[in-house]
């Protein structure tokens, strides 16, 4: 099966959901847990009971494990192979972006069959050029995996750059839509590049009806974005976002049903955009 459509059964089963697995170290102290890789290990693994089988994808940030070095690493390769099979997809958040060797490296690093760091999609940054993922944008075909590009962020600096209009007379970010959008054509039932658009950026000026793929949204719960925000950036294409959410649902731990609990209260809010 494409990306796509597992993609689409999961979120026809679990709804669009996106939870992120943040392991940022003032959730490990309120979860009265050490900054260590045992801590690492506990938090990561207590998410992973909560959230399998629970809501379509996780979202494990690449960042905040690897801060322990190979020990990080590993548990978040365990994360990975546990979450395998349970309903749930794994986007992992590395938004890796580089050129030639370099992007093939990252490619069979997380988008080959075999690798331990291989997940069901990736982040992907594309500020060299949109084809410069090519080789990740290959690799993810190949394997029935997906990739999620940054498109429009909700950091202050991002609009510097991504709201730039090229001598075509588009944004940057626009290029970005457009780029996924020919990747993603003539795919059934959705393509496999994804974008990501924050869910606070208000107004896009993003044309996103050629896409045909889907859009992580994050910013929902904590950062402000509710289901009316949703509406009002999304309007139309808000049946294909995924909103994501991390410190609203992980702030219940360190229990589990707590956490999943949260979890599901969320996408309970989401069926009504």
């Amino acid at each position: 099966m494409s990306f796509g459509q597992r993609l689409t059964a999961a979120t026809a089963d679990l709804g669009p959901l996106c939870v992120g697995i943040d392991p940022h170290p003032g959730l490990l102290d309120a979860w009265g847990l050490p900054r260590n890789t045992s801590g690492l290990e506990t938090f990561a693994l207590t998410c992973v009971e909560a959230l399998a089988g629970q809501v379509a994808l996780v979202k494990p940030q690449s960042a905040f494990f690897e801060a322990y070095g190979s020990g990080g690493v590993a548990v978040l390769e365990r994360v990975i192979a546990e979450l395998r099979g349970t309903g749930t997809l794994v986007l992992l958040d590395v938004k890796r972006g580089d050129i030639g060797s370099t992007m093939a490296a990252y490619a069979a690093a997380y988008l080959t069959e075999g690798s331990p760091l291989a997940a069901d999609a990736v982040t992907l940054s594309p500020y060299l050029g949109f084809e410069s993922l090519r080789p990740a944008l290959d690799a993810a075909e190949a394997s029935g995996r997906g990739v999620f590009v940054l498109a429009l962020t909700s950091n202050p600096e991002g609009p510097a750059v991504q709201r730039a209009v090229t001598p075509q007379g588009r944004s940057v970010a626009q290029s970005i839509v457009d780029g996924a959008a020919g990747a993603n054509r003539g795919a059934v039932p959705l393509g496999g590049v994804g974008l990501v658009v924050g869910a606070t950026v208000g107004e896009t000026g993003l044309d996103l009806t050629e896409l045909n793929g889907p859009v992580l949204a994050p910013g929902f719960g904590a950062q402000g974005a509710g289901a009316a925000e949703l509406r009002s950036v999304f309007g139309a294409s808000a049946r294909h976002v995924l909103p994501a959410s991390s410190r609203d649902v992980l702030r219940h731990g360190p229990d589990a049903a707590a956490v999943r609990d949260a979890a599901l209260r969320v996408r309970d809010e989401l069926a009504v955009v």
